[in-house]
């Protein structure tokens, strides 16, 4: 797995506002999640085998704090031209087929991406009562997802057990397939675009 410095939001900034629509049919935004005294963001897609392997785990993580006032909501800021199994359609199919247990959305304009900071999938920024950033990075620190190891002082699992802490763990994950504001090609809709990682 490839290892991602983070730049961008740093802890202890406001989680950016966003509105998305969501594979449920609805547009969230942060209000949306208002009654929530923990939001979990992740940046995710339906391509990207490190998501594919940290899927099961998420669901059973969720399972285990929805009690609790957590909330995870999951976005898909990938370029679908670049990677077409990332598109809406197959969002709805995927979340259906996997028993989601959180808000799926598109963000086809990838300004949440931007927003955030996000540079790879999946990339998680917890965000407590007041919506300031108190974690950024993987899921936890295994390397192996599906050994069901505890959390330990180094996870977003602690910060969840304990929303007063704070930690930034270096994460892991394949590149945001990325819209470059340099042109190269031409979308259906008339935009010119170029696919760059970052």
């Amino acid at each position: 797995m490839e290892l991602t410095q983070y730049q961008g939001l740093p802890l202890g900034s406001p989680a950016p506002d966003f509105s998305l629509p969501g594979v449920d049919g609805k547009t969230h935004s942060l209000g949306s999640f208002k009654d929530k005294p923990i939001l979990v963001i992740a940046f995710w897609c339906n391509h990207c085998p490190y998501v594919q392997a940290w899927e099961d785990r998420t669901i059973a993580v969720q399972k285990e704090f929805a009690g609790k006032g957590v909330q995870f909501v999951m976005i898909n800021a990938n370029d679908d031209e670049s990677y077409p199994e990332d598109d809406f359609a197959h969002m709805v199919e995927r979340s259906k087929r996997k028993g989601y247990n959180f808000p799926y959305l598109r963000d086809e304009s990838q300004k949440s991406a931007e927003a955030y900071g996000a540079v790879a999938t999946p990339d998680f920024f917890v965000f407590d009562a007041g919506r300031k950033l108190r974690y950024r990075g993987k899921l936890d620190d295994s390397k192996d997802p599906s050994s069901g190891r505890p959390a330990t002082g180094t996870d977003s699992g602690s910060v969840l057990r304990l929303p007063g802490a704070g930690a930034s763990l270096r994460g892991g994950g394949a590149p945001l397939a990325k819209l470059s504001e340099t042109p190269f090609k031409e979308r259906e809709d008339g935009r010119q675009v170029s696919v760059s990682m970052i």
